[in-house]
């Protein structure tokens, strides 16, 4: 790996004028010295383009009608000529230096898959909780468990993402789980004790309005990789569907928030119990 290796980092789009500038801004001002920034818009009809052209020449953009969120990524990992690549949503945002940190790591680990800490915010940016990771990586816990990792603080090397495949294009809400599983079979995969990214959620967001037809194809990933009786992960995330789907939202989202909270503490207890075994 040279000093500075291109990184490629790709944004999918559609009708996110109202978050879009701040994902771009905090993308461009990393200060990364060798960064190639790819914007995929699924023909946005908002104020996106307006927003995004006062940008040219710091990235590249194409705006082509899609066949989803997915379709949109795979379509930019193959523009990316990076050799570390990464997405992040157009309603999330890296730290400062994030790129920084995710390189450094490649540098000094034989890696496919870093991630680190992240931050929930609100529609309006403001932080609201820590996404707390799963320090110990655990290849069981996150196929039988649950997906520990915040999509936006990962990166990988795009040789290891082709080599095991790209996202799947049938998926909408679990693709990153799914290539997470897919790279962790094959490959080391690191952590980094740092806050890289920020995860915006809010009552529209694609997370927050999947309901059960999400839980439907996290059960499809439980059962693709886990065990072929019911692993812990189908009652979390079905726990979690029932309360935030329900009329209550807010305080569905606040129990669900709790039991994920101490179920996480139970299994981090685990995972350090049978490292320290080891």
């Amino acid at each position: 790996m040279t000093n500075w290796p291109l990184v490629s980092i790709i944004t999918p789009s559609y009708n996110q004028g109202k978050f879009i500038a701040a994902t771009i801004e905090s993308v461009i001002n990393q200060g990364y010295p060798n960064l190639e920034y790819i914007i995929v818009d699924g023909g946005s009809t908002d104020d996106s383009l307006s927003i995004i052209q006062k940008y040219n020449g710091q990235l590249t953009w194409v705006s082509e009608r899609d066949k989803g969120q997915s379709n949109a990524i795979n379509k930019g990992f193959r523009m990316a000529e990076g050799e570390i690549v990464a997405w992040l949503n157009s309603d999330d945002t890296y730290e400062p230096g994030a790129i920084h940190e995710a390189v450094e790591y490649f540098k000094h680990h034989n890696v496919a898959l870093v991630y680190g800490e992240g931050d929930i915010i609100n529609e309006y940016g403001q932080k609201v909780k820590r996404f707390e990771a799963t320090q110990s990586f655990d290849l069981w816990t996150l196929i039988n468990v649950w997906d520990y990792i915040m999509q936006p603080t990962t990166f990988f090397r795009k040789d290891a993402l082709a080599n095991v495949g790209y996202l799947n294009e049938d998926l909408h809400w679990t693709m990153d789980w799914d290539i997470w599983i897919k790279l962790a079979k094959k490959y080391e995969v690191g952590y980094i004790n740092k806050v890289l990214a920020n995860s915006r959620e809010y009552g529209d967001s694609k997370t927050s309005t999947g309901g059960w037809k999400r839980f439907g194809e996290i059960c499809t990933i439980l059962r693709k990789y886990g065990e072929k009786r019911f692993p812990p992960g189908y009652f979390i995330y079905g726990a979690s569907t029932l309360y935030t789907n329900n009329a209550h939202y807010r305080l569905g989202r606040f129990i669900t928030s709790n039991i994920l909270y101490w179920v996480q503490i139970y299994f981090q207890r685990k995972l350090r119990t049978r490292h320290n075994a080891m």
